[in-house]
Formats: structure tokens, C-alpha cells, sequence
């Protein structure tokens, strides 16, 4: 019982990463750069292996991985800013 909850738990985490990193492309790109169709699986056909992000008919797509790697990476900085703040507010 205990392993479902973990995978369940661990699955909300993926699609908010997902979702977090998605949003912060389309954003921090002003719509120049898209993300990957997940159902599609583009990268397969047009990137290289292991590539974050690929050129597809004149326009920037990130792959999964790279969505992923984003929305890590936001959250990890808001992480340390939150600490920072923490620790300049208790000083």
C-alpha cells in the first residue's frame, strides 16, 4: 500500500514539474519556443539523443526532458530564495 502512495505522490510531483517547466518556456520565451506534444514523442524522430532541445521548422522545441530540467531548476531556485529570506528576516 505504502509503494502506491509513493508512485502516486511521486507522479503529482512529475506533472507539476511538467507543468511548472512548460509554462516557464512559453513565458520566458514569449511564445517563440514551443514544447514537445507529449503523444507525439517529436523528439525521438527529429532530436538528437539526449538533446534538451531541438530546431523543427525554423522554431525552438523543448523536449520533455528539458521541461522537466526547467521546472526543476525553478523550483530549486525558489528553494534558496526562500531560505535566504528566511534567513535575513530571523538576523
Amino acid at each position: 500500500m505504502t509503494d502506491l502512495v509513493v508512485a502516486v505522490l511521486w507522479s503529482a510531483v512529475d506533472v507539476l514539474l511538467i507543468a511548472t517547466g512548460a509554462l516557464l518556456v512559453r513565458a520566458l520565451s514569449l511564445g517563440r519556443w514551443r514544447t514537445e506534444d507529449a503523444r507525439n514523442r517529436e523528439a525521438r524522430m527529429f532530436a538528437p539523443a539526449g538533446a534538451l532541445s531541438f530546431r523543427r521548422e525554423g522554431q525552438r522545441v523543448v523536449t520533455a526532458t528539458g521541461v522537466y530540467m526547467a521546472g526543476s531548476a525553478f523550483y530549486a531556485v525558489l528553494a534558496v530564495l526562500l531560505v535566504g529570506l528566511s534567513r535575513a528576516a530571523s538576523a
